[in-house]
């Protein structure tokens, strides 16, 4: 315990900790070392096993839900790790899960259609709903149903691809979509989709509503769908989400509030340059994956930065790890995603296949 005491207040020492650091004082691209009042402390064992995961959610039972991408699989672990199930299902890259706990799930099937005359296997991205509840938890007898695509233009068009998930706290859920034809203006690739659950002669069903009106489909700038990564929705009754972007934008990773008035409703941001640093403009490469904790301190896993970063509510920037640091043996290499639950951290390695836990120095015994 001594010995803990010490290193940690030698750590402190040496990178002269203060309760809120200068974003201009930041170098994301060699960040080997913990900033702010407070040390990431690694935790062991390494969860390992893995083959490029790009994607995790801690779930509402609580289990643990990673998108096992190169594997073809969803694993299902308990908090202490442990695989409880898995479930193939090709190159997932991003969950979510609703209230009644059925998983939502980005990923890819295979096809044969006719093209030219002749039978090609074509890939197809694709969103699919499990309903654990149905099948008692358990993730290998879940039914598994195909929600996207659906309509013809889809599978006219196999490039699109659905790249996040989120649901907010009525069961209606919003899926990010990317691609390369955005000419459209009545169905650009790039866009957010939402479902709602619709009863029809006393059955309920995923209903596709349409896409999230007035986001811009190629905006460099706010509320923008400009190469969706990840989507993020909050605990509580509100329709507020977490964006992350990898197209050409100023800001990748913006937090989008509803607006209703008397004379329109749309989504506007709820953070703005110059005032939170999560805005400043060019900060981030490319994030990959955000999650929340329970007082809405914003994390942001930086695939190109290879570094992880923490931001209050207000959006200042609290916490950076990554870069160069070896924890202690190999650096974050494109980490895609992160998770937190019960004052753990999770950080999601895609290149070096495995998950990594951490918790906050403070919360140290």
């Amino acid at each position: 315990m001594k010995k803990i005491i010490a290193v940690l207040f030698l750590f402190a020492l040496i990178w002269s900790c203060t309760d809120k650091f200068d974003i201009n004082d930041v170098d994301a691209g060699n960040l080997n070392v913990n900033l702010g009042d407070t040390l990431f402390i690694q935790q062991f064992p390494v969860w390992q096993g893995f083959n490029k995961p790009e994607a995790m959610i801690v779930g509402r039972e609580p289990f643990l839900y990673v998108c096992d991408t190169e594997n073809d699989r969803i694993v299902m672990l308990d908090i202490s790790g442990k695989v409880v199930g898995e479930r193939a299902v090709k190159h997932p890259v991003a969950i979510a899960q609703d209230y009644r706990l059925n998983l939502i799930v980005c990923a890819s099937f295979d096809t044969t259609i006719n093209l030219s005359g002749s039978e090609e296997q074509v890939t197809y991205s694709a969103v699919y709903k499990l309903d654990m509840f149905g099948a008692g938890n358990q993730i290998e007898q879940a039914e598994m149903k195909r929600l996207l695509p659906t309509s013809s233009k889809d599978f006219s068009n196999p490039e699109r691809m659905f790249t996040g998930a989120a649901v907010f706290f009525d069961n209606s859920f919003i899926i990010g979509r990317s691609g390369p034809t955005n000419t459209s203006p009545v169905d650009p690739d790039n866009s957010i989709l939402k479902f709602e659950q619709v009863t029809r002669n006393g059955v309920e069903k995923d209903t596709l509503v349409g896409r999230v009106p007035n986001i811009a489909y190629d905006g460099t700038g706010l509320v923008s769908a400009n190469g969706i990564t990840s989507l993020t929705t909050f605990n509580r009754k509100n329709t507020d989400f977490l964006i992350t972007l990898g197209g050409e934008n100023n800001f990748k990773t913006q937090w989008l509030t509803y607006l209703e008035t008397m004379t329109e409703s749309k989504y506007i941001s709820s953070l703005y340059p110059g005032e939170a640093d999560i805005m400043d403009v060019n900060l981030f490469g490319k994030p990959e994956g955000t999650a929340l904790d329970e007082s809405e301190n914003i994390y942001v896993a930086d695939a190109e930065k290879d570094s992880i970063y923490k931001f209050n509510s207000f959006g200042d920037l609290m916490q950076a790890f990554g870069g160069n640091t070896g924890f202690p043996d190999l650096p974050l290499d494109e980490p895609h995603d992160v998770a937190f639950f019960d004052k753990t951290l999770y950080v999601v390695d895609t290149n070096n296949d495995r998950i990594l836990r951490f918790i906050l120095s403070t919360e140290l015994d």
